[in-house]
């Protein structure tokens, strides 16, 4: 069995960038700043077997903000930087009626057929309400990280920061059994 962590990518993985007092998704790589801060708690996750994934969507694409050639140089700084296996993007505007924009379950779905992945064992960790309902979608366990964008709808535990977040799913895993499971799987 193979199981997973999704991250929210923008406010979880990355810095998101400020004007003023908005806040927007990075546009190009020189603002780009992924979260140095986090690096060793998802080791203690890859340590236990996990697979890591970052889910992001990112309709401005369509429009050139950021191109894709931009997009996936960020992507690749942000995998390398913190050991991800991958990041999984929706790239089509909100009125696409699309199966892979959060909430709904089409990138999960997909990444569970490409890597192998059992959904019923994996989390989801995120500081929104889209990736919560997400989570419920396809059986995973969803950790918000307590925010203004959790909403009131679904979600399993709230938790106040990314280091609880890792502590949660520990401990959920090891509750389900699923720590064992994946320790025996180890070489």
């Amino acid at each position: 069995m193979k199981v997973a962590v999704f991250f929210e990518r923008d406010g979880v993985l990355i810095h998101p960038v400020s004007e003023g007092a908005a806040v927007r998704t990075p546009h190009r790589l020189e603002e780009f700043r992924v979260r140095e801060d986090i690096v060793e708690a998802l080791g203690q996750l890859r340590a236990a077997g996990f697979r890591l994934f970052a889910t992001t969507n990112q309709p401005g694409v369509t429009s050139g903000a950021p191109t894709r050639r931009e997009l996936d140089l960020m992507h690749t700084v942000l995998c390398r930087k913190l050991s991800l296996e991958a990041v999984l993007v929706c790239p089509h505007p909100a009125d696409d009626a699309c199966t892979c924009r959060k909430p709904l379950p089409g990138l999960l779905r997909e990444a569970a057929h490409q890597y192998k992945l059992d959904l019923e064992h994996s989390f989801v960790v995120s500081d929104r309400w889209e990736d919560a309902e997400l989570a419920d979608a396809v059986g995973a366990t969803s950790v918000l990280i307590r925010s203004k964008t959790n909403g009131s709808g679904h979600h399993d535990y709230i938790v106040p920061d990314f280091s609880a977040a890792v502590a949660k799913v520990m401990e959920v895993a090891r509750d389900l059994g699923t720590l064992r499971v994946l320790s025996e799987q180890k070489p």
